[in-house]
Parts: C-alpha cells; sequence; structure tokens
C-alpha cells in the first residue's frame, strides 16, 4: 500500500486537499491499490473504474488549485451498480443487464460530477436490489469486511464493505426496505435513508418506486451530511422529487442532544432479539440520555403487519417496473422464434431466482379478483402505519431502536429459507412504508466483534434532527470504529 491516504474521512481529506497537502491523484491511487490488494477476497466491487477515476481525480486537482472548489471536489466515492452513469456499465448485479452502458447520467450522478467527486467503482447489490445480503448478486456476494464467512448485508453490501473496508470514502447506496441502514450495521459504518422525495431517483433503476430512496454511506455522521447535502434537492425529471430547499446539513451538528425527546418503540425490542444487539441499542441510550436527552416509552402498534404489507406492495411495484426488460429495447436478448418466447427465454435466462421469485408474488397480488385482497389492503395497512408515527413524533423528537435483531449473519445461513431473510428487514421496513429519514450510526459490537448499528428515526425532512443526534453520540465517543482486519 501507499501512504493509506484512503483512510481518511472526508472531512480530513477535504482539509488536506484544500491545503494542497495532498492531491487527489495520490488519494484516489491509494484507493484502487487498497480495491486491487482486497477484491479478490471482499468483492465489493462489480466494476472498477480505474481510468476514469483517475482522470476524474486530474480535473480535480485542477478545479482545487483554483479557491472555490465544491465540497466533494476529488473527494472518491463508490457507487451501487444501481446508478446510470453515462459510459459506464450499470448491471444492477443482474445478468439481464450484464452488458448495458448508459447513455446518460443518473440526477445524482450529474451532481456529484458537478461537485468534482471522483467515482472509482460501480458496487455490487443484490440483484434490482432485491435481498437483505447481497447474496442474490449475479456477480458473487460481497463478504463482510470484519469476517469474511459473513454477509455485508444487503441490497447495498457493497457499498457498505466498500466503505469500511477503506477501499473508498463514501459510498452512494439505495434503500427500499433497509437496504442502507442493514449494511450500514453489518459493516460499522454510517448510512442514512432520507425522507422519501428528498433525493431524484432519476436514473435509477426502480426496483419500488414508493419506496426507493437515495442515500450515502459514510465513516462518520458528518461525512454522510456532506454527500447529502450534494446530492439532496429538487429535480424536474422527478415528478416524486420535493422542491423543499436543502438545508446545510453539516451546520446542524451542533454536538448537542440536550432537551432532545427520544421515543423508544416497546415493539421493536421483540423475543428472539440479540442479547448483544439489545444491550448495545439500550446502552447507546442511556449514554443519550447522560447527554441530555430524555427517552420516552412510545407505541407503534402497527409494526407487526409491515413486513406483510411491504411484501405486498414492493412485489407489486417490482413485477410493473421489471416488466421493460423484455429482450427487446436493451439488455440481455435471447434467440427466438417469436416474441412470446423471446419474452420467456431472455427473462429465464436473466433473472435470478430471487428476482423471479419476487415478480411473481406481485404479479399474483395484482390480478384480477386478488388485488382489492392483497394490494389495496396492504395499502391501507401502509397507511396506519404512516399515523403510529405522526402520532409518535406528538411527544417526540425523534425516534431510535435497532437496525437489525442480529449482527451479520453467515454466509448460506438465510438462503434456503427466504422468509427467515425478509425477517432481518424487521426494524427497518416500516421507516420506508412511512416515508421518513432514518440513519443506521455504529453503537457497539458482539463477542465476536461484529458491528452494531442504533437507528434513529426522524418525521418527514428531519434528517438534520438524527444526524445532531448522531453526530453528538459520535463526539461522545459512543463507539469507536473498527477497522476491520484484513
Amino acid at each position: 500500500m501507499g501512504s493509506e491516504l484512503n483512510r481518511l474521512t472526508i472531512s480530513e481529506a477535504r482539509e488536506r486537499l484544500r491545503r494542497r497537502e495532498i492531491t487527489s491523484r495520490e488519494l484516489t491511487r491509494d484507493c484502487l491499490e487498497r480495491i486491487a490488494a482486497l477484491e479478490p477476497r471482499l468483492n465489493a466491487f462489480i466494476t472498477v473504474c480505474e481510468t476514469e477515476a483517475m482522470a476524474q481525480a486530474a480535473e480535480a486537482d485542477r478545479r482545487l488549485a483554483q479557491s472555490d472548489a465544491p465540497s466533494l471536489c476529488g473527494i472518491p466515492l463508490g457507487i451501487k451498480d444501481i446508478y446510470c452513469t453515462r459510459g459506464v456499465r450499470t448491471t444492477c448485479a443482474s445478468k439481464i443487464l450484464g452488458n448495458f452502458t448508459p447513455p446518460f447520467d443518473a440526477t445524482v450522478i450529474e451532481k456529484l460530477r458537478a461537485e468534482g467527486a471522483v467515482f472509482v467503482g460501480k458496487a455490487n447489490m443484490d440483484e434490482f436490489a432485491m435481498g437483505s445480503s447481497t447474496e442474490n448478486s449475479a456477480f458473487g456476494p460481497t463478504r463482510n469486511p470484519h469476517d469474511l464467512e459473513r454477509v455485508a448485508g444487503g441490497s447495498s453490501g457493497g457499498s457498505a464493505a466498500a466503505v469500511a473496508a477503506d477501499e473508498c470514502l463514501a459510498s452512494l447506496g439505495t434503500d427500499t426496505g433497509g437496504s442502507i441502514r442493514l449494511p450500514a450495521s453489518f459493516c460499522g459504518v454510517v448510512g442514512i435513508k432520507p425522507t422519501y422525495s428528498r433525493v431524484s431517483r432519476y436514473g435509477v433503476v426502480a426496483y419500488a418506486s414508493s419506496l426507493d430512496q437515495v442515500g450515502p454511506l459514510a465513516r462518520t455522521v458528518r461525512d454522510a451530511a456532506a454527500v447529502l447535502r450534494a446530492v439532496a434537492g429538487a429535480d424536474p425529471r422527478d415528478s416524486t422529487c420535493s422542491a423543499r430547499p436543502v438545508p446545510d446539513y453539516e451546520r446542524a451538528l451542533s454536538g448537542e442532544v440536550r432537551g432532545m425527546r427520544i421515543g423508544v418503540p416497546r415493539e421493536y425490542f421483540v423475543e428472539g432479539m440479540d442479547g448483544a444487539v439489545e444491550g448495545a441499542v439500550r446502552g447507546a441510550l442511556k449514554r443519550l440520555e447522560s447527554m441530555g436527552a430524555r427517552t420516552v416509552e412510545i407505541s407503534l402498534p402497527h409494526t407487526d403487519y409491515a413486513v406483510a404489507a411491504y411484501y405486498l406492495i414492493a412485489t407489486a411495484e417490482a413485477s410493473a417496473n421489471l416488466a421493460r426488460y423484455d429482450g427487446v429495447r436493451y439488455g440481455l436478448r435471447a434467440g427466438a422464434d417469436n416474441n412470446i418466447e423471446l419474452y420467456n427465454r431472455t427473462r429465464a435466462q436473466g433473472f435470478g431466482a430471487e428476482v423471479k421469485r419476487r415478480i411473481m408474488l406481485g404479479t399474483f397480488a395484482l390480478s384480477a379478483g386478488y388485488y382489492d385482497a392483497y394490494y389495496l389492503k396492504a395499502q391501507k395497512v401502509r397507511t396506519l402505519i404512516r399515523r403510529d408515527f405522526e402520532r409518535a413524533f406528538e411527544s417526540c423528537d425523534l425516534v431510535a431502536a435497532p437496525v437489525a435483531p442480529t449482527t451479520a449473519f453467515r454466509l448460506g445461513e438465510k438462503t434456503g429459507d427466504p422468509l427467515k431473510m425478509y425477517l432481518s428487514d424487521i426494524f427497518t421496513i416500516s421507516v420506508n412504508l412511512a416515508g421518513l429519514p432514518a440513519m443506521s450510526v455504529p453503537c457497539g459490537a458482539d463477542e465476536g466483534a461484529l458491528p452494531i448499528g442504533l437507528q434513529l428515526i426522524g418525521p418527514p425532512f428531519g434528517e438534520e434532527a438524527i444526524l445532531r443526534a448522531g453526530d453528538a453520540w459520535e463526539r461522545a465517543g459512543g463507539f469507536a470504529r473498527r477497522a476491520p482486519q484484513l
């Protein structure tokens, strides 16, 4: 390895770049060397963009020589392989898009290019973001940097593992039912899912359009705040994107939580939860109380229905969204004598087992005679879950809970039991159904040194509150980051 600049936080690197103590080319080179050294074991990236990254770094150095370079100028980032990137392969970890190269950039990619950020590669993921472990990738699973025999979480497992393993300074993921927060928790990094509509989804390959949201993974809360500010904001190409002004999230990081009311939902501390997880989360709450926050018990009574509602709504939307992969316009095209045979062969060869399962579940839920019984009823439950949170936020400023009931599980442990896998998201799904912002911040580790995440949930557009609480927790030494021994 070189000078190990890849271990810097964004805040540290930003200061050193501006003082001209280091160059973006040196920083990027260290990240690429780290990727080359680890990837045969880790598999966090599907595509490494060495040539493109060094060209971006050279351009960033030219901009940094001027006095007004943007906040992320010269910072090496990983990009989940679900974002359209002009001229760079975008696969969604699926054979059906294995050779797809988009002719345009997603809006958030445009924004990061304007910032002068450097893209070191496209990160591995569960196929079409459908999974909780990154084991559903057509390019093989990503391994957890803290234990290579365990999962990195999903679906943004490659994005989380790359940050945890110092292959990049931060990354972009997406979160449909916990896909940023779960891998952040399993890999010991910070991950934030913003309010639905806070960040544009234009150019992000769709899984479930009413649930998908873009967000960053980083080593610190401050770094996550910097990336979020860069990508958030209005976009006329996404009709669901909010036009609300974007705050300076870093300015909200006062280090102070005195007087903050933190709701603790009784339904999120369930029988069967790993004792180390419950202990770490409750310990974090006591620490926040010692810093001046006040905890209040709350109830989210419809939590038990969240998993069932989610897997009806998400799969129904997936069934509609994935109908575009027909072998006609782009992506894989199987040989066939007629259109029906073309569709059948292309989808049979191109989609993996989990994607096929969710398409069939969604198609069934939307079929004649079942729409009212399943999909419509799930939407009504979604409204009840949102109202639970609205009532809760009348008595608290944010909600604190575990991210997952366990730490990272072993590779292959849950692949044979889809329901067991789906329950990994039991504490994260409700947030997506309600469209709320939430963040995972490291709060401890189990006896095997596997990280544990504390989930902080805010009201709509309450990103500043959860970032402030997470930053205060970090500043108080809530949990010292453990670098994986790779």
